[in-house]
């Protein structure tokens, strides 16, 4: 799950990104409006929530969600602000934000926040998520994958392998590109060389082959990988 988090406070920003970083989300932070935007607009990004700071050098938070709606993007999005009067409270909601938050917060506060947004959400994940013969489990962060025979295997996976094999079973016999996985599974400041998607792909690929599970990952030359389930859903 990725996260756009526009803080221009570098202390509150790091912390608020280091918890939801333990939370195990992948977190976007970045200090300004127009640099959200440009996240945005980024046909390879795929946000599940935002966190916008209200006061923004460039494109304000408000702004930011006027233009979501205006371009029909149902991104739910949480603004933070100082400001506590009704009025504010109003205008950040008619902008298109879907809640609220009053500085100062507690961390706590923050991620139930987020919980109850992402329930409202119609791009709310279930616990599990099935393709095929594998089911992927949220809460414990392993996929069970149902042999042929009838046989059922539970695989643990590392955070990176989940996220992989998560976007995969999203997109179902699909060609993924690199540059769509790399921005999927990485964050914009993390360090990026040139095989990480080769080599992350490699380590899911020999996880699954060690629990009877080959042949799921193709390889399309020039193109990219693509997840094949002749049974997906």
């Amino acid at each position: 799950m990725k996260i756009l988090l526009v803080e221009d406070e570098p202390d509150l920003g790091a912390s608020i990104a280091r918890k939801l970083s333990k939370e195990k989300y992948i977190v976007d932070w970045v200090l300004d409006g127009t640099e959200a935007w440009i996240c945005l607009e980024n046909e390879w990004t795929q946000y599940t929530l935002a966190i916008f700071d209200w006061l923004l050098p460039g494109i304000s938070g408000l702004e930011l969600c006027k233009r979501l709606r205006l371009r029909g993007n149902p991104l739910p999005v949480l603004i933070l602000t100082a400001k506590d009067s009704m009025a504010d409270k109003v205008a950040g909601l008619d902008a298109g934000a879907d809640d609220y938050l009053v500085k100062p917060f507690g961390m706590a506060e923050l991620l139930a926040r987020l919980r109850a947004l992402q329930r409202r959400s119609p791009q709310f994940q279930p616990q599990q998520l099935q393709v095929g013969s594998f089911i992927l489990d949220y809460g414990s962060g392993t996929v069970c994958y149902q042999h042929p025979n009838g046989d059922s295997q539970v695989i643990s996976l590392t955070k990176k392998e989940f996220h992989l094999l998560e976007y995969f079973m999203k997109h179902p016999n699909q060609i993924l590109s690199r540059e769509q996985i790399l921005s999927h599974l990485y964050t914009l400041n993390a360090e990026r060389v040139s095989n990480v998607v080769a080599a992350q792909i490699r380590l899911l690929r020999r996880k699954l082959s060690e629990h009877g599970c080959d042949g799921f990952i193709e390889t399309v030359p020039s193109m990219g990988y693509r997840f094949n389930s002749s049974d997906a859903n």
